[in-house]
């Protein structure tokens, strides 16, 4: 939603005033299109501590992609790493990373060798000759181990705890520049399950996705013939609240990659639900979620038609916002019943007549909000707390089928409703982050498919913040 601030932006008079009163210029975020071949083009540095058990992976995913894969010349891993490329028929081009005039568009790093506190200067060894040479938009990655998997060796679990740190602080000093870093922590064992994770991080898919820790566990990896490309195709994919922002553009990622996409949403919106439904060739349910007969209805109607459903994509929700004091009942008891109880009333009959298949997805839309609170919006954070608490419950219950379950925790996204906000809390909404700018709509969707795709098998119980690294509630 454009504003006299981006206008000025728009104009170089104007970002050159904005820049000398030391006002936040913000990078133009790169985010995918349909015109792009390859999900990371470039240099890709890659780097890891001896003993790494995730650079043969790291390969072979860069494998499947157009970048050039580079390696420091000096990295104490050099050879492990020259070896993992050849095991996979990569090329690792070892280079002078500190050479002037080098840039990246990627730097992937694997920190599973990491076993004690001084290891950790193989991060500083690896970053401080590189960290000022990202291109706009640039990616960061860096892999660890679970730090709960390392408990048998307590400086183990400490190193790998602190790579979080890292995290934080380098996605804060690259923000100005568009570019993020995220850290995945991968499971033993579930290497090759990591691939699905590598390619979003690395691609303009995560855009507005920064400072994140996902977890990545045990699980089957997918084909060698997989359509990365519509990773959804022939999946039946159920969303709520999508006839209009953030639920259409969850709607119209899911038909890109290939779904048949059922639009879900309340009678009175049924005329934008069937304009949204249509335009992707995709299905309706026009239903109040709130309707004790909703769930029966929506199980019995996704068996009938489409013989079940494989992802479901919980986005339908409200506020109402008072101060508690001020609140009045109804307004606690509509937020909670919309965003929280009413999604586990549909969960617990999509699963108890087997209508959610297996292998299934569940990806549940949180908010900031339910991490860091809100003033005025104690009935919402509840109800976004409790989506979150739903997704940590559910994960280990659920993958005994197979099923994952996952939240996106959005911060401020440019929507009807954010539109409507006072200009200065707009602003502040929209800067008080690491990339200075609110996100895209599609920046959730993006997030939620990721979610969605069979290749993420192996993640499950994870909440992502798509908020471009908010300063609150880190």
């Amino acid at each position: 939603m454009a504003d006299v601030y981006e206008s000025m932006l728009s104009s170089n008079v104007g970002r050159s005033l904005l820049s000398s009163l030391n006002l936040p210029v913000p990078t133009q975020l790169e985010r995918h299109s349909q015109a792009q071949t390859s999900f990371v083009t470039g240099n890709v540095l890659v780097g890891a501590a001896p003993g790494g058990r995730m650079v043969e992976s790291i390969a072979s995913t860069l494998k499947g992609s157009n970048a050039t894969v580079q390696t420091p010349n000096n990295g104490s891993a050099l050879e492990e790493i020259k070896a993992a490329g050849e095991k996979v028929d990569v090329t690792m081009t070892a280079v002078d990373s500190s050479a002037e005039g080098a840039k990246f568009k990627a730097l992937v790093f694997d920190a599973t060798g990491i076993e004690t506190s001084q290891q950790t200067r193989e991060l500083y060894d690896f970053f401080h000759p590189v960290i000022r040479k990202l291109s706009e938009c640039a990616r960061v990655v860096v892999i660890g181990l679970p730090p709960e998997s390392c408990k048998s060796n307590p400086g183990q679990q400490i190193a790998q705890r602190a790579l979080e740190g890292l995290v934080r602080s380098v996605a804060k000093e690259i923000g100005k520049k568009g570019a993020t870093c995220n850290l995945v922590y991968v499971a033993k064992q579930a290497e090759k399950a990591a691939e699905s994770a590598l390619r979003f991080f690395l691609s303009p898919k995560s855009a507005f996705v920064d400072a994140q820790v996902l977890r990545v566990s045990k699980a089957k990896a997918v084909d060698a013939d997989f359509n990365w490309s519509q990773p959804l195709k022939e999946k039946v994919v159920l969303v709520t609240g999508a006839s209009r922002g953030i639920g259409e553009a969850i709607a119209g990622v899911m038909a890109r990659d290939g779904a048949k996409v059922v639009c879900l949403d309340v009678p009175q919106a049924k005329e934008d639900l069937q304009k949204v439904a249509d335009r992707l060739n995709g299905g309706m349910i026009a239903i109040d979620i709130t309707d004790p007969n909703a769930p029966a209805t929506i199980a019995e109607t996704l068996q009938a038609e489409y013989g079940g459903v494989d992802v479901v994509v919980h986005n339908a929700g409200v506020t109402r916002d008072k101060t508690l004091g001020g609140m009045p009942d109804k307004f606690w008891d509509m937020v909670i019943d919309i965003n929280l109880s009413a999604e586990e009333r549909i969960n617990d009959a999509l699963l108890e007549k087997e209508v959610l298949k297996e292998g299934g997805r569940i990806v549940c839309v949180s908010s900031m909000s339910g991490i860091a609170g809100n003033f005025g919006q104690s009935n919402y954070a509840v109800s976004k707390a409790g989506v979150i608490g739903m997704v940590d419950a559910y994960a280990p219950i659920l993958a005994k089928k197979d099923i994952t379950i996952n939240a996106v925790a959005p911060g401020f996204i440019e929507t009807q409703m954010t539109a409507a906000i006072p200009f200065a809390t707009r602003e502040a909404g929209r800067r008080l982050n690491s990339l200075k700018q609110g996100g895209l709509p599609v920046d959730v969707a993006e997030a939620i498919a990721f979610y969605a795709s069979p290749a993420s098998a192996g993640v499950t119980g994870n909440t992502v913040r798509v908020c471009g690294q908010n300063l609150l509630g880190a």
